[in-house]
């Protein structure tokens, strides 16, 4: 089989993913985009990459290139996305797919239109504890869920962040909170209901006109009875970094750590508790990019995804080995467009449902999948 030809745009974060590529014998990075020319010619010349590109139309067009990766500003991840679909490109986006409701749209009819791949390459999925607790769900260790909870609590006041990050409507970038609970049930969110809470400064409330410090949206989900609620912050709430979920089961539940290094809290029995080490996911990958998911293995630690993400939770390989198998295979990626649109949607809902005190809003149709 042929290997799946890459190219890799926006080499902040993205840079972490080239190595991945390179090591993974199923597929190479043959190209890298940037609009900084001397960025671009550093980041080409430390990886070994004679592709280069400072205009991603043109990359477009190079028709040695299967597939784009998308790791730039959070603004042109929609745009981008849609424009690679049309030429004829897979796609793997970083999270959030879009910041409106058109544009998910757009992508999910683009997927099946064109026949082509579209991951959104969503972290929480694929980090060590959710694979941890997922395995014990599967187990039947867990029970029967009885309600679940996500968070993304972050203070975006520190340095290196672009400038349309601030003053952003919380539920703008929800999928790290929404996706482990949704893909855990394996339902799609059905119903949102919003509520915002407290006020950031008047400066950033001008650019979004939204003054929500905190946004909370509580979450049905379709064809099951199991309710879920996520909360998120960006600015002026004062919290250490956090992205996680508590999930309650009638055998067990787990509960995000409080604090770094803490670890999580698996309950059981009647009020037994114990602070548990989650394993490495090594062996849950081919072995050539195995290495890649220990908590050791990050390119740049100082790049700010990596300062608030805790390197993710050595999710990367993940899900570049699950990418190049759907392109392989011929089939959608386990987070395709449509529950991509899913995840999104519900927090892009959710911030208006707040906005308007509350209101329930059902999910659009083009967002329910089935796996």
């Amino acid at each position: 089989m042929n290997k799946a030809r890459i190219a890799v745009v926006g080499l902040g974060f993205g840079a972490e993913f080239i190595p991945i590529y390179q090591k993974y014998s199923a597929a190479e990075c043959i190209a890298v985009c940037r609009r900084d020319e001397k960025k671009l010619n550093e980041c080409a010349k430390k990886f070994g990459i004679s592709k280069k590109y400072s205009d991603y139309r043109e990359l477009l067009k190079d028709p040695e290139i299967d597939a784009v990766h998308i790791n730039s500003d959070l603004n042109t991840h929609a745009w981008m996305a849609i424009e690679a679909l049309k030429a004829g490109k897979h796609v793997a986006s970083t999270v959030s797919m879009a910041l409106t409701i058109e544009e998910c749209e757009e992508i999910v009819k683009l997927e099946e239109k064109t026949g082509k791949i579209y991951m959104m390459m969503e972290t929480a999925v694929y980090t060590r504890e959710y694979l941890y607790f997922k395995k014990l769900y599967e187990a039947g260790e867990i029970g029967r869920l009885q309600f679940l909870r996500g968070s993304h609590q972050q203070n975006m006041s520190l340095p290196g962040w672009p400038e349309y990050w601030y003053g952003m409507p919380p539920m703008y970038y929800p999928t790290h909170a929404v996706s482990p609970l949704s893909d855990i049930l394996n339902r799609p969110v059905k119903t949102v209901r919003g509520i915002g809470s407290g006020r950031i400064n008047e400066e950033y409330i001008k650019k979004y006109n939204s003054p929500f410090a905190v946004e909370s949206v509580q979450l049905t989900f379709a064809d099951s009875d199991v309710s879920g609620e996520v909360t998120r912050s960006l600015f002026d709430t004062i919290r250490q970094y956090r992205e996680s979920f508590d999930f309650y089961g009638t055998k067990k539940s787990f509960e995000w750590e409080q604090c770094v290094e803490e670890d999580p809290v698996l309950y059981s029995g009647f009020e037994d508790a114990e602070h548990v080490k989650i394993p490495d996911t090594d062996t849950m990958l081919p072995a050539d990019i195995a290495p890649f998911s220990l908590k050791n293995q990050i390119v740049d630690a100082n790049h700010a995804s990596f300062i608030q993400g805790s390197g993710h939770g050595g999710s990367h390989p993940h899900l570049v080995h699950e990418f190049v198998s759907a392109i392989q295979e011929g089939r959608k990626a386990y987070v395709s467009a449509k529950v991509a649109a899913n995840w999104t949607v519900a927090g892009l809902l959710g911030h208006k449902s707040a906005m308007e005190g509350g209101t329930i809003i059902e999910m659009p149709a083009f967002t329910q999948f089935k796996r």
